[in-house]
């Protein structure tokens, strides 16, 4: 994927309404929370997804558990990823540190420019709809490392040795989980290498400052919007702060300690022919402490084939969306500046 096509979730758009249905969880004991198809829940809420699990002899009952969570629920807990402890804290550091810089110095990184190889992306006020977005971000490529850590900020002098580590761990647990999750899916060995050859992988890290109790009720850390990825794997601090729209209203995702929270992106919705959804997320802010995460963001090359494989249509499941490139689907995202997952409503076999 070329450094001069890089997509990344436009957080300027107002949500829409909607949401996708899911089903709701039973309580089989009093600490134990599971649903009707086995899956651990973290709070009674989101699923959780054991990552070792899928080197062993329960691969394929992990695998059935990683499509339920997908079907069902869009989001995931993932759990025994591989990344250490002491990572998951250096990269947090690393993050608070730059974001504690002076303004001047962390104002050298901003562009408006969303193709740009990094930059910061800073809060703004939408006049029109009398709202702040009050978030800081540094979007960056990191895959593969070499040819991109050099464009990588020096200061904090520790930047490019912790968040290249971070991005290597995170790549090293997004493949064997993509695997898994179109194994889930049905798809054929073929269509799977076609789709992880060349992807890339892009990162944010993302701040979201105290808020003014007075402006609570007009600000937001972003506003509801699904990410145009096929899978975003985000790293929360113990801040609560996003939350998920579910049976129509907005449910807070509780960070679970030294896990991932794992969603479906646009992408996979069309990969897998509409059995997977994308769904509307957003991040709100507080008035008492400050928020950080940091995004890994899988996305294709550019000439990789987004609509389902043929082994996914049949007489039941006829084909929803028509074959597209993912060049196509960012040239029209981008035409259209939709926040949601409608922007691959033009790629649909009956679309108007």
């Amino acid at each position: 994927m070329s450094p001069s096509k890089t997509l990344v979730a436009d957080d300027h758009l107002e949500s829409p309404a909607g949401a996708n249905k899911t089903i709701p969880p039973t309580y089989t004991d009093s600490k134990v929370h599971t649903d009707r198809y086995g899956l651990e829940l973290w709070e009674g809420s989101f699923p959780v997804i054991d990552l070792e699990a899928l080197r062993g002899p329960s691969r394929s009952d992990t695998i059935k558990k990683l499509d339920h969570a997908c079907r069902h629920y869009g989001f995931f807990m993932l759990k025994n990823h591989g990344i250490s402890e002491t990572l998951l804290n250096g990269i947090m550091g690393v993050a608070r540190e730059f974001f504690h810089l002076p303004e001047e110095e962390r104002m050298k990184l901003y562009s408006p420019d969303p193709t740009s190889i990094i930059r910061l992306a800073i809060g703004f006020k939408d006049d029109k709809q009398d709202v702040f977005v009050s978030r800081e971000s540094l979007k960056f490529h990191g895959h593969p490392l070499e040819k991109f850590v050099n464009t990588w900020p020096t200061n904090p002098s520790s930047f490019r040795e912790i968040v290249g580590e971070y991005c290597v761990a995170a790549k090293r647990a997004e493949i064997p989980l993509l695997e898994a999750v179109f194994e889930g899916l049905g798809m054929e060995r073929e269509s799977i290498d076609q789709i992880l050859d060349k992807h890339g992988q892009y990162a944010s890290l993302n701040y979201y400052p105290v808020c003014e109790e007075s402006n609570l009720e007009r600000t937001f850390g972003l506003r509801g919007h699904t990410d145009p990825t096929i899978l975003t794997m985000l790293l929360p601090d113990e801040v609560p702060g996003l939350e998920v729209l579910l049976n129509g209203e907005y449910l807070p995702v509780k960070p679970m300690p030294n896990a991932l929270v794992v969603n479906v992106g646009d992408a996979l919705q069309g990969l897998s022919n509409l059995q997977y959804k994308s769904l509307l997320h957003r991040v709100i802010v507080n008035s008492e402490t400050e928020r950080l995460s940091i995004a890994s963001y899988c996305y294709p090359s550019n000439d990789t084939h987004m609509g389902p494989p043929k082994e996914l249509i049949n007489d039941d499941h006829p084909a929803i969306y028509r074959d597209f490139t993912y060049e196509e689907f960012y040239t029209t995202m981008w035409k259209q500046r939709r926040p949601d997952a409608t922007r691959l409503d033009s790629f649909k076999v009956f679309a108007a």
